[in-house]
Protein backbone atom coordinates (compact mmCIF):
# COMPACT_ATOMS: atom_id res chain seq x y z
CA UNK A 1 0.00 0.00 0.00
CA UNK A 2 2.82 2.44 1.32
CA UNK A 3 4.23 1.67 -2.83
CA UNK A 4 1.20 1.16 -4.44
CA UNK A 5 2.67 -2.60 -5.79
CA UNK A 6 0.07 -4.81 -6.75
CA UNK A 7 3.07 -7.52 -5.91
CA UNK A 8 1.86 -11.24 -6.13
CA UNK A 9 2.23 -12.22 -2.40
CA UNK A 10 2.23 -15.85 -3.26
CA UNK A 11 4.93 -16.10 -5.91
CA UNK A 12 8.49 -16.42 -6.05
CA UNK A 13 10.88 -13.05 -5.58
CA UNK A 14 13.10 -14.48 -8.71
CA UNK A 15 10.00 -14.63 -11.21
CA UNK A 16 8.76 -11.66 -10.53
CA UNK A 17 9.98 -8.63 -12.74
CA UNK A 18 12.83 -6.47 -11.91
CA UNK A 19 10.57 -3.52 -10.84
CA UNK A 20 8.86 -5.93 -8.85
CA UNK A 21 11.62 -7.34 -7.22
CA UNK A 22 13.11 -3.41 -6.37
CA UNK A 23 9.75 -2.68 -4.63
CA UNK A 24 9.86 -5.73 -2.74
CA UNK A 25 13.14 -4.65 -1.58
CA UNK A 26 11.92 -1.56 -0.83
CA UNK A 27 8.71 -2.92 1.26
CA UNK A 28 11.09 -5.22 3.03
CA UNK A 29 13.45 -2.04 3.89
CA UNK A 30 10.38 0.09 5.65
CA UNK A 31 8.46 -2.83 7.34
CA UNK A 32 11.58 -2.05 10.18
CA UNK A 33 9.71 1.38 10.94
CA UNK A 34 12.80 2.23 8.73
CA UNK A 35 13.36 6.37 8.85
CA UNK A 36 16.20 6.94 6.75
CA UNK A 37 16.33 4.76 3.79
CA UNK A 38 19.17 4.37 1.46
CA UNK A 39 18.84 3.61 -2.71
CA UNK A 40 21.65 2.50 -4.32
CA UNK A 41 21.16 3.17 -8.55
CA UNK A 42 17.92 1.54 -7.83
CA UNK A 43 17.32 2.39 -11.38
CA UNK A 44 19.75 0.61 -13.50
CA UNK A 45 17.73 -1.90 -14.78
CA UNK A 46 14.46 -0.44 -15.18
CA UNK A 47 12.63 1.18 -18.15
CA UNK A 48 11.12 4.28 -18.60
CA UNK A 49 7.83 3.66 -16.88
CA UNK A 50 9.42 1.52 -14.06
CA UNK A 51 11.90 4.22 -12.99
CA UNK A 52 8.37 7.25 -13.45
CA UNK A 53 6.69 4.72 -10.70
CA UNK A 54 10.03 4.57 -8.57
CA UNK A 55 10.68 8.29 -8.21
CA UNK A 56 6.88 9.35 -7.36
CA UNK A 57 7.14 6.30 -4.67
CA UNK A 58 10.18 7.89 -3.34
CA UNK A 59 8.88 11.24 -3.42
CA UNK A 60 5.68 9.95 -1.56
CA UNK A 61 8.09 8.35 1.34
CA UNK A 62 9.78 11.99 1.50
CA UNK A 63 6.34 13.30 2.10
CA UNK A 64 5.62 10.91 4.69
CA UNK A 65 8.34 12.11 6.34
CA UNK A 66 11.19 8.88 5.39
CA UNK A 67 14.19 10.54 4.79
CA UNK A 68 16.28 8.60 1.37
CA UNK A 69 19.66 8.78 0.06
CA UNK A 70 19.11 7.87 -3.66
CA UNK A 71 22.67 7.16 -5.07
CA UNK A 72 22.52 7.37 -8.96
CA UNK A 73 24.69 8.49 -12.30
CA UNK A 74 21.90 9.43 -13.80
CA UNK A 75 21.08 12.97 -13.16
CA UNK A 76 17.77 13.24 -14.43
CA UNK A 77 16.25 11.48 -12.16
CA UNK A 78 18.57 12.94 -9.24
CA UNK A 79 17.41 16.19 -9.97
CA UNK A 80 13.85 15.32 -10.22
CA UNK A 81 13.68 14.21 -7.04
CA UNK A 82 16.70 15.64 -4.69
CA UNK A 83 16.55 18.67 -2.59
CA UNK A 84 19.93 18.38 -1.91
CA UNK A 85 22.86 16.88 -3.89
CA UNK A 86 26.64 15.50 -2.61
CA UNK A 87 29.01 15.13 -6.02
CA UNK A 88 31.62 12.27 -4.85
CA UNK A 89 35.30 12.35 -7.51
CA UNK A 90 37.59 10.14 -6.86
CA UNK A 91 36.35 9.17 -2.78
CA UNK A 92 36.26 12.27 -2.00
CA UNK A 93 32.88 14.87 -1.55
CA UNK A 94 33.78 17.51 -3.73
CA UNK A 95 30.11 19.94 -3.15
CA UNK A 96 26.83 19.77 -1.65
CA UNK A 97 24.26 22.03 -3.76
CA UNK A 98 20.68 22.96 -2.87
CA UNK A 99 18.17 22.03 -5.80
CA UNK A 100 18.31 25.51 -6.92
CA UNK A 101 21.88 24.92 -7.58
CA UNK A 102 22.21 21.73 -9.16
CA UNK A 103 22.09 21.88 -13.02
CA UNK A 104 23.43 18.99 -15.45
CA UNK A 105 25.88 21.19 -16.84
CA UNK A 106 27.44 21.67 -12.91
CA UNK A 107 26.96 18.29 -11.79
CA UNK A 108 28.65 17.51 -14.75
CA UNK A 109 31.70 19.37 -14.70
CA UNK A 110 31.93 18.61 -10.64
CA UNK A 111 32.02 14.59 -11.25
CA UNK A 112 34.16 14.89 -14.19
CA UNK A 113 36.30 17.54 -12.91
CA UNK A 114 36.19 18.99 -16.02
CA UNK A 115 33.69 20.89 -18.74
CA UNK A 116 32.20 18.37 -21.26
CA UNK A 117 30.00 19.39 -24.54
CA UNK A 118 27.50 17.18 -25.82
CA UNK A 119 27.52 17.15 -30.29
CA UNK A 120 25.99 14.60 -32.48
CA UNK A 121 28.00 12.40 -34.31
CA UNK A 122 26.73 13.05 -38.31
CA UNK A 123 29.40 11.96 -40.56
CA UNK A 124 29.21 11.56 -44.26
CA UNK A 125 29.04 8.01 -45.18
CA UNK A 126 29.32 6.26 -48.73
CA UNK A 127 26.28 3.87 -49.16
CA UNK A 128 27.38 2.04 -52.18
CA UNK A 129 28.41 -1.09 -50.54
CA UNK A 130 26.94 -1.66 -46.55
CA UNK A 131 29.70 -2.89 -44.40
CA UNK A 132 27.44 -5.56 -42.88
CA UNK A 133 23.77 -7.17 -44.04
CA UNK A 134 21.41 -8.49 -42.15
CA UNK A 135 18.17 -10.18 -43.69
CA UNK A 136 15.40 -11.79 -42.00
CA UNK A 137 17.05 -13.54 -38.59
CA UNK A 138 15.39 -14.95 -36.49
CA UNK A 139 15.88 -16.96 -33.02
CA UNK A 140 12.68 -18.90 -31.50
CA UNK A 141 11.67 -17.09 -28.28
CA UNK A 142 14.45 -13.97 -28.84
CA UNK A 143 13.53 -12.20 -31.94
CA UNK A 144 12.13 -12.78 -35.37
CA UNK A 145 12.64 -11.34 -39.34
CA UNK A 146 15.29 -8.92 -38.25
CA UNK A 147 16.51 -7.00 -41.06
CA UNK A 148 19.35 -4.06 -41.53
CA UNK A 149 22.29 -2.89 -42.96
CA UNK A 150 25.37 -1.11 -41.71
CA UNK A 151 27.95 1.31 -43.25
CA UNK A 152 31.32 1.75 -43.14
CA UNK A 153 31.87 4.91 -40.10
CA UNK A 154 28.22 4.25 -39.14
CA UNK A 155 26.96 4.13 -35.55
CA UNK A 156 23.82 2.24 -35.63
CA UNK A 157 21.69 2.37 -32.54
CA UNK A 158 19.71 -0.39 -31.18
CA UNK A 159 17.07 0.26 -28.15
CA UNK A 160 14.16 -0.99 -26.86
CA UNK A 161 13.11 -2.02 -23.21
CA UNK A 162 14.09 -5.15 -21.69
CA UNK A 163 13.02 -7.73 -23.13
CA UNK A 164 12.91 -6.46 -26.68
CA UNK A 165 15.57 -8.64 -27.82
CA UNK A 166 18.82 -6.65 -28.04
CA UNK A 167 20.67 -8.47 -26.47
CA UNK A 168 19.83 -11.65 -27.86
CA UNK A 169 20.01 -9.98 -31.60
CA UNK A 170 24.09 -8.93 -30.43
CA UNK A 171 24.82 -12.79 -28.94
CA UNK A 172 23.28 -13.98 -32.42
CA UNK A 173 25.41 -11.65 -34.13
CA UNK A 174 28.70 -12.68 -32.33
CA UNK A 175 27.67 -16.32 -32.56
CA UNK A 176 27.10 -16.98 -28.99
CA UNK A 177 23.68 -17.96 -29.30
CA UNK A 178 23.79 -18.53 -33.27
CA UNK A 179 20.39 -17.63 -34.86
CA UNK A 180 17.99 -19.97 -36.41
CA UNK A 181 17.24 -18.68 -39.40
CA UNK A 182 18.42 -15.63 -41.89
CA UNK A 183 21.73 -14.39 -43.38
CA UNK A 184 24.73 -12.21 -42.71
CA UNK A 185 26.86 -10.69 -44.97
CA UNK A 186 30.36 -9.33 -44.32
CA UNK A 187 31.59 -6.64 -47.18
CA UNK A 188 28.97 -8.30 -49.26
CA UNK A 189 30.00 -11.95 -48.63
CA UNK A 190 27.53 -13.88 -46.55
CA UNK A 191 28.92 -15.63 -43.86
CA UNK A 192 27.74 -18.10 -41.28
CA UNK A 193 27.70 -17.50 -38.00
CA UNK A 194 27.51 -20.63 -35.73
CA UNK A 195 30.05 -19.70 -33.14
CA UNK A 196 32.24 -16.66 -31.80
CA UNK A 197 34.85 -18.50 -33.35
CA UNK A 198 33.25 -17.47 -37.19
CA UNK A 199 32.15 -14.04 -36.09
CA UNK A 200 35.92 -13.13 -34.94
CA UNK A 201 37.32 -14.32 -38.59
CA UNK A 202 34.92 -12.37 -39.82
CA UNK A 203 35.63 -9.53 -38.67
CA UNK A 204 32.96 -9.09 -36.07
CA UNK A 205 33.73 -7.84 -32.22
CA UNK A 206 31.57 -7.98 -28.96
CA UNK A 207 31.52 -5.60 -25.89
CA UNK A 208 29.20 -7.69 -23.99
CA UNK A 209 26.49 -5.93 -21.12
CA UNK A 210 28.11 -6.97 -18.18
CA UNK A 211 32.25 -6.54 -18.24
CA UNK A 212 32.95 -8.12 -14.68
CA UNK A 213 31.47 -11.92 -15.82
CA UNK A 214 31.58 -11.52 -19.67
CA UNK A 215 33.91 -9.00 -20.71
CA UNK A 216 37.21 -9.32 -18.71
CA UNK A 217 39.20 -12.14 -16.89
CA UNK A 218 38.97 -9.76 -13.52
CA UNK A 219 42.11 -11.79 -11.72
CA UNK A 220 44.27 -11.77 -14.95
CA UNK A 221 46.50 -8.37 -15.54
CA UNK A 222 45.48 -5.57 -18.28
CA UNK A 223 48.35 -6.51 -20.10
CA UNK A 224 46.72 -10.21 -20.26
CA UNK A 225 42.99 -8.94 -20.95
CA UNK A 226 44.00 -6.51 -24.29
CA UNK A 227 45.63 -9.53 -25.69
CA UNK A 228 43.35 -12.46 -25.41
CA UNK A 229 41.94 -12.21 -28.59
CA UNK A 230 45.46 -11.67 -30.14
CA UNK A 231 47.32 -13.91 -28.46
CA UNK A 232 48.17 -16.30 -31.04
CA UNK A 233 48.95 -13.57 -33.45
CA UNK A 234 51.90 -12.81 -30.82
CA UNK A 235 53.35 -16.13 -31.32
CA UNK A 236 56.72 -16.64 -33.32
CA UNK A 237 56.93 -19.79 -36.20
CA UNK A 238 57.74 -22.09 -33.12
CA UNK A 239 54.71 -21.10 -31.12
CA UNK A 240 56.71 -19.13 -28.62
CA UNK A 241 55.31 -15.86 -27.80
CA UNK A 242 57.15 -12.67 -28.68
CA UNK A 243 57.68 -10.58 -25.91
CA UNK A 244 58.06 -7.21 -27.91
CA UNK A 245 55.36 -7.68 -29.63
CA UNK A 246 53.52 -8.30 -26.70
CA UNK A 247 54.31 -4.93 -25.06
CA UNK A 248 54.25 -3.13 -28.01
CA UNK A 249 50.41 -4.05 -28.55
CA UNK A 250 49.52 -3.96 -24.93
CA UNK A 251 51.36 -0.12 -24.82
CA UNK A 252 49.61 0.85 -27.74
CA UNK A 253 46.15 -0.18 -26.87
CA UNK A 254 47.30 1.54 -23.01
CA UNK A 255 47.83 4.61 -25.21
CA UNK A 256 45.57 4.84 -27.58
CA UNK A 257 42.45 4.53 -25.58
CA UNK A 258 44.14 6.42 -22.25
CA UNK A 259 43.46 3.60 -19.73
CA UNK A 260 44.41 4.90 -16.46
CA UNK A 261 46.96 2.33 -14.89
CA UNK A 262 50.28 2.44 -13.75
CA UNK A 263 51.37 -0.71 -15.72
CA UNK A 264 50.10 -3.59 -17.56
CA UNK A 265 50.96 -5.87 -15.02
CA UNK A 266 48.01 -4.42 -12.92
CA UNK A 267 44.94 -6.81 -12.20
CA UNK A 268 41.94 -6.01 -14.25
CA UNK A 269 39.85 -5.94 -11.22
CA UNK A 270 42.06 -2.96 -9.92
CA UNK A 271 40.67 -0.26 -12.09
CA UNK A 272 37.37 2.14 -12.03
CA UNK A 273 34.50 0.87 -13.68
CA UNK A 274 35.38 3.19 -16.71
CA UNK A 275 39.07 2.22 -16.96
CA UNK A 276 37.56 -1.75 -17.18
CA UNK A 277 35.13 -1.11 -19.75
CA UNK A 278 37.98 0.87 -21.46
CA UNK A 279 40.08 -2.63 -21.27
CA UNK A 280 37.12 -4.65 -22.65
CA UNK A 281 37.31 -1.94 -25.72
CA UNK A 282 41.20 -2.10 -26.09
CA UNK A 283 40.84 -6.17 -26.27
CA UNK A 284 38.27 -6.03 -29.30
CA UNK A 285 39.76 -2.56 -30.80
CA UNK A 286 43.06 -5.22 -30.99
CA UNK A 287 41.86 -7.86 -33.35
CA UNK A 288 41.37 -4.99 -35.49
CA UNK A 289 37.03 -5.83 -36.45
CA UNK A 290 35.09 -4.48 -39.44
CA UNK A 291 31.95 -4.33 -37.04
CA UNK A 292 31.88 -3.32 -33.34
CA UNK A 293 29.27 -4.75 -31.22
CA UNK A 294 28.55 -2.94 -28.04
CA UNK A 295 25.60 -3.89 -25.65
CA UNK A 296 25.14 -1.17 -22.91
CA UNK A 297 28.82 -0.77 -22.80
CA UNK A 298 28.41 2.52 -21.11
CA UNK A 299 26.20 1.53 -18.06
CA UNK A 300 27.19 2.07 -14.77
CA UNK A 301 30.26 4.32 -15.20
CA UNK A 302 30.14 8.04 -14.68
CA UNK A 303 30.50 10.59 -16.81
CA UNK A 304 33.34 11.74 -17.57
CA UNK A 305 34.15 7.48 -18.11
CA UNK A 306 31.18 8.09 -20.33
CA UNK A 307 31.71 10.47 -22.75
CA UNK A 308 35.53 9.34 -23.03
CA UNK A 309 33.65 5.81 -24.29
CA UNK A 310 31.99 8.09 -26.90
CA UNK A 311 34.83 9.87 -27.69
CA UNK A 312 36.70 6.25 -28.73
CA UNK A 313 33.45 5.02 -30.32
CA UNK A 314 33.36 8.15 -32.55
CA UNK A 315 37.38 8.23 -33.37
CA UNK A 316 37.10 4.23 -34.98
CA UNK A 317 33.90 5.16 -37.22
CA UNK A 318 35.65 7.90 -38.33
CA UNK A 319 38.30 5.25 -39.26
CA UNK A 320 35.93 3.34 -40.92
CA UNK A 321 34.47 1.05 -38.69
CA UNK A 322 30.89 -0.27 -38.25
CA UNK A 323 29.82 0.29 -35.07
CA UNK A 324 26.36 -1.25 -33.36
CA UNK A 325 25.45 0.75 -30.41
CA UNK A 326 22.76 -1.06 -28.63
CA UNK A 327 21.27 1.28 -25.00
CA UNK A 328 18.34 1.88 -23.12
CA UNK A 329 19.60 5.52 -22.57
CA UNK A 330 18.03 7.51 -25.90
CA UNK A 331 20.18 10.82 -25.26
CA UNK A 332 23.18 8.19 -25.85
CA UNK A 333 21.77 7.04 -29.11
CA UNK A 334 20.31 10.10 -30.35
CA UNK A 335 23.81 12.26 -29.63
CA UNK A 336 26.48 9.23 -30.97
CA UNK A 337 24.33 7.41 -33.55
CA UNK A 338 23.39 8.08 -37.06
CA UNK A 339 20.27 5.62 -37.45
CA UNK A 340 18.65 4.40 -34.32
CA UNK A 341 16.68 0.83 -34.51
CA UNK A 342 13.62 0.70 -32.05
CA UNK A 343 12.98 -3.38 -31.29
CA UNK A 344 9.87 -4.50 -29.47
CA UNK A 345 9.19 -7.98 -28.73
CA UNK A 346 11.62 -9.05 -31.01
CA UNK A 347 11.35 -7.40 -33.75
CA UNK A 348 12.23 -3.81 -35.23
CA UNK A 349 9.36 -1.72 -34.69
CA UNK A 350 10.77 1.76 -36.22
CA UNK A 351 14.06 2.79 -37.77
CA UNK A 352 14.44 6.44 -37.35
CA UNK A 353 17.17 8.79 -38.62
CA UNK A 354 18.69 10.84 -35.45
CA UNK A 355 19.22 13.89 -37.08
CA UNK A 356 15.12 14.48 -37.23
CA UNK A 357 14.52 13.02 -34.30
CA UNK A 358 13.43 14.20 -30.34
CA UNK A 359 13.77 11.43 -27.23
CA UNK A 360 10.61 11.97 -26.26
CA UNK A 361 9.71 10.78 -30.03
CA UNK A 362 12.16 7.80 -29.49
CA UNK A 363 10.55 7.16 -26.18
CA UNK A 364 6.83 6.99 -27.48
CA UNK A 365 7.83 4.37 -30.15
CA UNK A 366 9.46 2.39 -27.30
CA UNK A 367 6.49 1.81 -25.27
CA UNK A 368 3.90 1.28 -27.64
CA UNK A 369 2.63 -2.16 -26.75
CA UNK A 370 2.95 -3.93 -29.93
CA UNK A 371 5.14 -3.42 -32.65
CA UNK A 372 3.56 -2.42 -36.13
CA UNK A 373 3.94 -4.11 -39.38
CA UNK A 374 7.43 -4.17 -41.34
CA UNK A 375 7.27 -0.59 -42.85
CA UNK A 376 8.11 -0.08 -46.40
CA UNK A 377 12.42 0.53 -47.05
CA UNK A 378 12.62 -1.03 -43.84
CA UNK A 379 14.54 -4.55 -44.60
CA UNK A 380 18.11 -4.00 -46.36
CA UNK A 381 18.44 -4.92 -49.65
CA UNK A 382 21.13 -7.38 -50.67
CA UNK A 383 23.33 -7.63 -53.43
Amino acid sequence: ETVQADLPLDELVGNLSVANQQMTAICRALTRDTRFLILDEPTSALTKKEIDRLLQVVKDLQAKGIAVMFVSHKLNEVLAIAERVAVLRDGELVAVLNREEATNERLVELMSGTKITYSRYEPQLDREQPLLEVRGLSKKNCFRDISFSLQRGEILGITGLLGSGRTELAMALFGIDPADEGEIAVDGQRIKVSSVKDAVEAGIGYVPEDRLTQGLVLKKSVGENIVAVIIDRLRSRLGLLDDRAWNSAVEHWIDELAIRVTGPEVKAQALSGGNQQRVVLAKWLASRPKVLILDNATAGIDVAAKSGIHQIIRRMAQQGMGIILISDEIPEVINNCNRILIMRKGRIAAELETADVTEAEVQQLIELTEPPGKEKGMVASFL
